[in-house]
């Protein structure tokens, strides 16, 4: 049966939400490392485990790590921007690493929090860099920074993500997700760590998230267990156009491969703040599980979304909607 995979957050991390998710149909969680660690994670990882004790489950556990990703650094209070506001990169304004800083030139176009805030490069100093909002929003700390054609090569791996990695099998973690993976290096580098912790059991996972790595998928396929086809930042790279076409093309070489493959980012987006999906996301998971993926992962809808447990019922009744279908095809073909 294809996996649904709910996000931990603080919208969800109540043992009574929990236990509701179990039985709505999750089967996996996904607890996101990018701003926590694993020991700081403990009272909603022990919440996790009182919920799926309680509702007789042994859920999958995956830690999605920070890895290669660029993010801002800590901000005093959410800065909000609007379109054709200026903002300051660097220096005297939001913190961004060295390494961006460095490929900051006019023109640049520089993508905020998966893409929600859209600006350009007007000017640029020895520290900072002056950009011009195109797509404003609210900014919050810690949020990604991405870089449209630039080729920035920070480590896979960050120190706290050898920290945690350490400590995964401690934890009952059963997978380890790793960011904008570009090559079988970073996937070597994640194979390292665990093995050096005792774990090696837990199963690699490969997100899929950006065109370096979508290039590479041949060279990745010895070195992962399991694949993430994650839309958000890979639709960043891409171009929405062409995202479609990339994940049709992603599915069928995983499914040649006999790697499974997990889908997310987006797929009830709207379930975040309404109790109902639109049309077209309902469209997106059914043909999803068409398409062959082994799971679907919501994020936002459960880390923090309104509705989690309506957007996981959700996932669930489509996911079961389109394997019926399918199983009525192959017993009446046309």
């Amino acid at each position: 049966m294809i996996d649904l995979y709910g996000t931990l957050g603080p919208a969800c991390a109540e043992e009574s939400i929990l236990r509701q998710l179990f039985q709505a149909g999750m089967t996996g969680v996904r607890l996101n490392l990018s701003h926590v660690s694993l020991k700081q994670s403990a009272p909603w990882l022990s919440n996790l485990s009182r919920a799926a004790v309680a509702c007789n489950i042994c859920p999958k556990l995956l830690i999605d790590l920070q890895g290669p990703e660029l993010r801002i650094g800590d901000l005093p209070t959410p800065l909000p921007l609007e379109n054709g506001s200026r903002l300051v990169l660097g220096e005297g304004g939001i913190p961004v690493p060295q390494l961006v800083l460095e490929a900051l030139s006019i023109g640049q176009q520089v993508l905020l929090d998966d893409g929600k805030i859209f600006a350009e490069v007007i000017g640029v100093l020895s520290d900072c860099a002056l950009c011009r909002v195109l797509r404003g929003g609210t900014l919050q700390s810690r949020k990604s920074i991405a870089l449209p054609r630039q080729k920035l090569h920070p480590p896979a791996l960050t120190r706290a993500d050898l920290d945690n990695l350490s400590q995964a099998a401690d934890w009952g973690v059963t997978g380890v997700m790793q960011p904008f993976v570009r090559d079988r290096e970073d996937l070597k580098a994640v194979s390292a760590a665990l093995n050096r912790a005792g774990g090696t059991n837990i199963q690699i996972i490969a997100k899929l998230e950006n065109l370096e790595g979508v290039k590479a998928l041949p060279e990745l396929l010895p070195y992962a267990d399991a694949f993430v086809i994650a839309r958000g930042d890979l639709g960043n790279d891409t171009g929405l156009s062409a995202l479609p076409a990339i994940q049709k093309d992603l599915a069928r070489a995983l499914l040649r491969a006999q790697k499974p493959f997990i889908i997310a980012t987006q797929l009830l987006s709207t379930m975040e703040h309404n109790p109902v999906p639109t049309r077209a996301e309902v469209s997106d998971i059914f043909n999803g599980v068409l398409d062959g993926a082994s799971g679907l992962m919501l994020t936002g809808e459960t880390a923090v979304g309104k509705h989690p447990v309506a957007a996981m019922t959700c996932l669930k009744e489509v996911r079961d909607k389109a394997v019926a279908w399918m199983q009525a095809q192959n017993k009446h073909p046309a």
